[in-house]
């Protein structure tokens, strides 16, 4: 309930309604692409200030290990259970989003583990942008292998399904956009420079980098609010299987995460990021190089459940839930 009082959530709910009653009330892009920057930036200098004070000791090299094999064994696990519904190509797209991870998220885990005095490892975003891009490599992957077999079988295109607007992109291409996003170069660069500069560069980056923290959220959480509520028709004619998969898929990836970071010994507050990151599932990175790498897909399938279904859950409910669940496992 107490993450439900965050001004922040309740700006997200307040967005949702008001694009639910069509009003004009909207953020413009620039100013909310520059929220979506500030944000990674303010994470990112965070991170590397706490960095500087900890250093890189077996703790941080054994969370981004349990961040990366979590990286690898999400989206397999999603793609082995939904071409069960779903076509291989539509199904590689779905398990790319979901093996992937959600910044939003992660920063509003974030700020509900300082609200609840929970102390965390500044690596913890450095495990973000190492979860960003193994599942959209796998997925195009498995996309190359099905398209070869569908070339064995049959006509790729026929009279009844149009063509790809272009040819899809390589592992290649994709391993290079996927690798220098500017969000994820941007939330490292950060990283670096808050590593670099410790303490003098916290009191100096102080008023900016927390101060504006929380209304900046906000205001951006308003913006996701409005985008949520657009995104919702994608959701008409989607099986009531793959809807439940948007809600009960996080919770066994957040599982998974729980188990492998009690086994690892990994801290109350890492562990709890490591849980919100399986959990998450991305819907701006991943969705912008499927269109491209994998266009047979249907965006409405991966963005639509993303976003509107996964995002919402665990804004309103998933993090209080993770948070609790660590919490009574890691005290007893």
């Amino acid at each position: 309930m107490s993450n439900l009082l965050d001004p922040a959530v309740l700006f997200f709910v307040f967005g949702v309604v008001a694009g639910l009653l069509r009003s004009n009330l909207e953020i413009p892009a620039a100013i909310s692409r520059f929220l979506s920057l500030y944000l990674l930036m303010s994470v990112g200098l965070k991170g590397g200030f706490s960095l500087s004070q900890s250093g890189l000791g077996p703790h941080v090299v054994t969370g981004l290990l349990a961040a990366a094999l979590l990286a690898v064994v999400i989206p397999l696990m999603g793609y082995v259970l939904l071409k069960r519904w779903l076509n291989k190509l539509d199904a590689a797209a779905v398990a790319a989003t979901y093996g992937s991870v959600s910044a939003t998220t992660f920063i509003a885990a974030t700020q509900y583990l300082a609200n609840q005095g929970i102390e965390f490892g500044g690596h913890m975003a450095a495990a973000l942008v190492l979860m960003e891009s193994p599942a959209i490599i796998m997925a195009v992957a498995l996309a190359s292998w099905v398209r070869r077999q569908q070339r064995n079988t049959a006509p790729v295109v026929t009279a009844t399904q149009p063509a790809a607007e272009g040819p899809p992109l390589g592992v290649k291409a994709v391993l290079h956009e996927a690798l220098t996003d500017g969000a994820q170069l941007l939330l490292l660069g950060s990283l670096v420079v808050g590593m670099v500069t410790g303490e003098h560069g916290k009191a100096m980056m102080e008023p900016f980098s927390s101060g504006l923290f929380k209304g900046m959220l906000a205001i951006f959480l308003l913006d996701m609010g409005l985008l949520v509520a657009r995104q919702l028709p994608l959701l008409k004619g989607v099986p009531a299987g793959l809807l439940a998969y948007g809600l009960l898929g996080p919770l066994v990836h957040g599982a998974l995460a729980i188990g492998l970071a009690w086994t690892l010994g990994l801290s109350q507050g890492d562990a709890t990021l490591l849980t919100v990151l399986a959990a998450s599932a991305s819907y701006i990175v991943v969705p912008a190089v499927l269109r491209h790498a994998i266009p047979e897909a249907n965006p409405g399938l991966y963005l639509g459940l993303s976003l509107a279904v996964t995002f919402v859950f665990n804004i309103l409910a998933g993090i209080p839930l993770y948070t609790a669940v660590v919490a009574r496992l890691w005290h007893g």
